[in-house]
C-alpha cells in the first residue's frame, strides 16, 4: 500500500479512493494512536470535526464522527467552516484532536481528511505514519478494543463555532476597514458565510460572488484558482480590492482596483513591511519557499527584511517558522501563515490584514504591492521522464549551467521533481518574459531527451 498521507492529509476521489470505510478506519486509528501517545491521559477526549460544502463531505463527516465516537471520543460537530477555523477551534476549545474534511482547491469529486493535534497544529509526520500503520493492521483483521455503555463518545452540534471564529478574526485585526469596498470570491466553499460576515463586522462594504455553495459547485470556475470573475467584479463595482479564497479558505489571492492579480508573494511583501513597521515581524524575517519570486527576495533585501526559503509546501514553511520563532511566512499560491494569530494558513485572516493595511495607509493596493517587482516566471512540466535522475544527469547539469550563465543576476533556474507524478517541473525567471519562455523551453527539451 502506498502512503495514504500526503503533504496535506489524505486526499483522493470521494467514494472511490476516499471511502466511508477508510474515513471511519482512519478516525478510529487516530483516536487509538493519540491515546497511546498520552494525549487523552487523565480526561475524556474531545474532537472538533468540520467540513467544506462538498456533497461527499456529508457522508464522510458521518463516517469520521462514527469512528471517533466508537473509539470513546466526544465529538463537537461544527459543520461547514474553513480549515483554519477548525484548527482555531481545536486549540481554542482545548480539544484533543481536530478533523477537517476538504480537498481544498481540488475539483468537487475529490475530498480529503486532515487531522489536527491539540492546539490546532498539523500532526507530526511520525504520528501520521503511526496512524496509517495502525489503520492497516486493523483493516487486515485484528479487532479494535471498543468502549461500551457510558464509554462511547457523545456527539454534539457546536453551532457557536461560527461566531467564535469570526470574533477571533475581528479581535486580532490591527485596525478597522471603514470606508473600504471589497469584493469577496468565496469559491462556493467553506468561507461562504464566514468571510463576508467578518469583513462586514470589520466595517467594510462587502460585495460577494461565489458565495452560494450547493455541494457541487465548489471551485467551479471561481475562487483563487480562477480569478477572472473577481477581476471583472472589482472593476464593475469600483471596489478598492478583491479577495479570492479556495474551497477550504486556507488560501488568499487578491485583485487590485484595476483588476490586476496580487499573488501570495506580493501579499507577503505588503504584510512583512506592515508587521516590521509595527514591531511584529520577529527577527525581521519572513519565510517563503524556493518558488518565491526573485522579485520578492530582491524587495525584502531592499527593505532590510531577511528571507528564509524552504521546500515547496506550507507545512515546510510552518516547520521553519515554529523552529526559529518567525511570525510570518507563506507561498506564492496564497497560503499565508501569521503565526501569532493562526496555526495554519488562513485566507480570511490574510485578506482582512491586507485590507487593514490599505485602510490604515490610505494607499491603493496596487501602490502597496509595488514594493516588489514581480519577475516573469515560466513553469513547464515535463512528463513521462525518470525524475530520480534529474539531479545526477550530466546533460541536465550542463544545460542548467548554460541557462544560469545566460540569465546572470537577472534571473534563475529551478528544476523540481514532482512529489506525486512521473514528471519534472522546470521553472525559469527572467527580467524578460520571452527570454524566460525560451530558456524554459530549451531546458525542458534537454530534460525530455536526457531522462525520457
Amino acid at each position: 500500500m502506498g502512503r495514504l498521507f500526503g503533504t496535506d492529509g489524505v486526499r483522493g476521489v470521494a467514494n472511490a479512493d476516499l471511502t466511508a470505510e477508510l474515513a471511519l478506519g482512519l478516525s478510529v486509528a487516530a483516536a487509538h494512536v493519540l491515546a497511546e501517545a498520552g494525549t487523552f491521559e487523565g480526561h475524556r477526549p474531545t474532537a472538533v470535526v468540520g467540513r467544506d460544502p462538498r456533497a461527499s463531505g456529508e457522508f464522510l463527516e458521518a463516517a469520521v464522527v462514527a469512528g471517533l465516537a466508537s473509539a470513546g471520543v466526544d465529538v463537537l460537530r461544527v459543520g461547514v467552516l474553513p480549515t483554519p477555523a477548525v484548527a482555531y477551534l481545536t486549540g481554542s476549545l482545548g480539544a484533543d484532536i481536530g478533523v477537517m474534511l476538504s480537498a481544498s482547491h481540488n475539483a468537487m469529486p475529490d475530498n480529503g481528511i486532515k487531522f489536527f493535534a491539540r492546539g490546532g497544529h498539523k500532526l507530526a509526520d511520525e504520528l501520521e505514519d503511526r496512524i496509517e500503520s495502525v489503520y492497516e493492521q486493523h483493516r487486515t483483521g485484528e479487532p479494535w478494543e471498543r468502549p461500551t455503555g457510558a464509554g462511547v463518545g457523545r456527539v454534539t452540534d457546536y453551532t457557536e463555532g461560527f461566531d467564535r471564529y469570526v470574533a477571533h478574526l475581528i479581535a486580532v485585526l490591527p485596525n478597522r476597514l471603514d470606508g473600504l469596498k471589497v469584493v469577496l470570491d468565496e469559491a462556493h466553499g467553506a468561507a461562504a458565510r464566514v468571510s463576508p460576515e467578518a469583513f462586514a463586522r470589520a466595517g467594510a462594504e462587502v460585495v460577494t460572488i461565489g458565495a452560494e455553495p450547493d455541494g457541487l459547485n465548489i471551485n467551479d470556475g471561481c475562487g483563487s484558482t480562477h480569478l477572472e470573475l473577481l477581476r471583472a467584479a472589482v472593476v464593475e463595482h469600483r471596489a478598492d480590492l478583491g479577495i479570492a479564497h479556495d474551497g477550504d479558505a486556507d488560501r488568499c489571492l487578491a485583485v487590485d482596483a484595476n483588476g490586476e492579480e496580487i499573488d501570495g508573494d506580493q501579499i507577503l511583501a505588503v504584510l512583512a513591511v506592515a508587521m516590521r513597521e509595527a514591531g511584529h515581524l520577529r527577527k525581521d524575517t519572513v519565510v517563503g519557499t524556493v518558488m518565491s519570486n526573485l522579485g520578492f527576495k530582491t524587495a525584502m533585501e531592499r527593505e532590510g527584511i531577511q528571507l528564509v526559503q524552504t521546500a515547496v509546501g506550507d507545512r515546510y514553511v510552518l516547520e521553519s517558522m515554529k523552529a526559529e520563532g518567525f511570525a510570518l511566512g507563506g507561498e506564492q499560491s496564497g497560503h499565508v501563515i501569521v503565526l501569532d494569530h493562526a496555526t495554519t494558513g488562513d485566507g480570511t485572516l490574510t485578506g482582512l490584514m491586507l485590507a487593514a493595511r490599505v485602510a490604515a495607509t490610505g494607499r491603493t493596493l496596487a501602490d502597496l504591492a509595488g514594493v516588489m517587482q514581480r519577475l516573469p516566471q515560466v513553469l513547464v512540466n515535463v512528463p513521462d521522464v525518470d525524475k530520480s535522475r534529474v539531479e545526477t544527469s550530466p546533460e541536465v547539469a550542463t544545460a542548467v549551467a548554460r541557462a544560469e550563465h545566460e540569465l546572470g543576476d537577472t534571473g534563475r533556474v529551478l528544476l523540481r521533481k514532482s512529489g506525486t507524478e512521473p514528471l519534472v517541473r522546470v521553472m525559469v525567471e527572467a527580467a524578460d518574459l520571452e527570454q524566460a519562455r525560451a530558456v524554459a523551453g530549451q531546458l525542458a527539451d534537454v530534460v525530455k531527451s536526457a531522462l525520457g
